[in-house]
């Protein structure tokens, strides 16, 4: 924690909250608000299908790759650099998007996207802990997760406006302007959190040392997994959504949105009550909570799916009630991440999202399309992105009983 984080942030909490939040959402907006074009813009540059889909793959690429050093570079620079560069060139990128006139210029702007929205991501994090106390850090951490889930169900609704009042270029000049507005914000309101004295130096040497010290410490690895997989246990639903809610529960297009808000009703509660609980119990009980509502609902929903015909009456409600376990835990297993290595918080905040980017890419690449036929497949699927979790949270439990054990007085 930065000693003198105090007086780097005199407005509310919430309001550093929000900032960071805003900074996370770049990411979902950047994909789920062109999602509705995909057709239309295919049209246009006259592109196919498999064209359309290197837009996300080279996005989720430049993600998944630069997520491995924006937490570096902020710990060599700083956190407001690497914010404010990374705002900058997704702002530049995203006009880049607007003004193409063919699919590969599209492609190679979206890549440049995904190079630079993950700086948001992984800065925002090593940012709370900066400022914040443990207890206090789980407050604001499940408040930016409130704040976060919004960004998934208000998307898609803005890039779909747009694609039919305006047109596909209109959707691009949308995240310009929320670049901007985020750089001015940022710049204006940010403060460097990183104190002067726990900065990195930035060389080769430090870096692999750093990668190397991280990448063989099992518990972290085990921590990683526990925070980032189960986060599948519902996202292969929203990848699945079309044939899940369409083919199998015979939902209309304009009643898709119901999925939408009870998932994010969840993650938006279970976020609500990780807060409430910050400072109350100790991390490692939360953490079962979590994981005991995700694993009863899960297997629930599996001998749902086997016993009933599948049904939006039902069918729904277990995942937004995963969503609700979910958010309680990953706030807390976030920050005990974080806290293994005080002094690589940014570096720690890259492989964390690195490990979890991945798991989402072999998930939307291999496992959605091969059990999205099937709603028991699904169901079963889900319960192993989240057993996934638990077991490397059981091995952590037992193997080190003092992690998540001590509880820190909020303030």
């Amino acid at each position: 924690m930065n000693p003198e984080a105090n007086q780097l942030w005199r407005a509310p909490r919430w309001a550093l909250a929000v900032l960071l939040a805003l900074l996370g959402m770049l990411g979902p907006f950047s994909i789920d608000t062109y999602i509705p074009a995909f057709s239309g813009i295919a049209k246009a540059l006259g592109a196919t299908p498999v064209e359309m889909q290197q837009t996300l793959s080279a996005y989720l690429f430049g993600f998944a790759f630069m997520n491995l050093f924006h937490g570096a570079l902020a710990d060599s620079f700083g956190r407001r650099p690497v914010v404010l560069c990374g705002i900058a060139v997704f702002t530049l990128a995203s006009a880049g998007c607007a003004l193409s006139q063919t699919i590969g210029q599209l492609v190679f702007f979206r890549g440049l996207q995904g190079l630079s929205t993950g700086a948001g991501i992984v800065v925002s994090r090593a940012i709370i802990r900066d400022m914040f106390s443990p207890a206090q850090a789980q407050k604001v951490m499940s408040q930016v997760t409130i704040y976060f889930g919004v960004a998934p169900a208000i998307a898609p609704i803005i890039g779909g406006w747009l694609f039919v009042h305006a047109d596909w270029h209109s959707i691009f000049w949308f995240l310009t302007a929320v670049g901007v507005a985020l750089w001015a914000a940022n710049f204006k309101l940010l403060p460097e959190t990183l104190h002067v004295t726990q900065r990195q130096p930035f060389n080769v040497r430090n870096l692999m040392q750093g990668y190397g010290q991280l990448g063989s410490n099992p518990r972290f690895l085990l921590l990683a997994l526990a925070s980032g997989v189960p986060f599948n246990g519902m996202f292969l639903y929203v990848l699945a959504a079309p044939e899940f809610l369409g083919t199998h529960l015979r939902l209309a297009p304009q009643q898709f949105f119901w999925f939408f808000m009870l998932t994010i009703a969840g993650i938006m509660s279970g976020s609500w009550a990780s807060g409430r609980l910050a400072g109350r119990i100790s991390p490692r009980r939360q953490i079962r909570y979590g994981f005991t509502i995700m694993l009863a609902v899960s297997l629930a929903n599996v001998v749902a799916n086997y016993v009933l015909a599948a049904h939006a009456g039902w069918a729904l409600l277990p995942i937004a009630v995963f969503a609700f376990g979910w958010a309680l835990m990953v706030p807390v297993v976030t920050l005990l991440v974080l806290d293994m290595f005080p002094e690589r918080r940014g570096l720690a905040s890259s492989l964390q999202a690195v490990i979890g980017s991945t798991a989402n890419g072999v998930v939307a690449g291999v496992i959605a399309p091969l059990v999205m036929h099937s709603t028991r497949a699904l169901a079963l699927a889900s319960l192993l992105m989240m057993s996934v979790g638990l077991v490397a949270w059981i091995y952590v439990y037992r193997r080190w009983p003092e992690t998540g054990r001590a509880v820190t007085a909020a303030a």
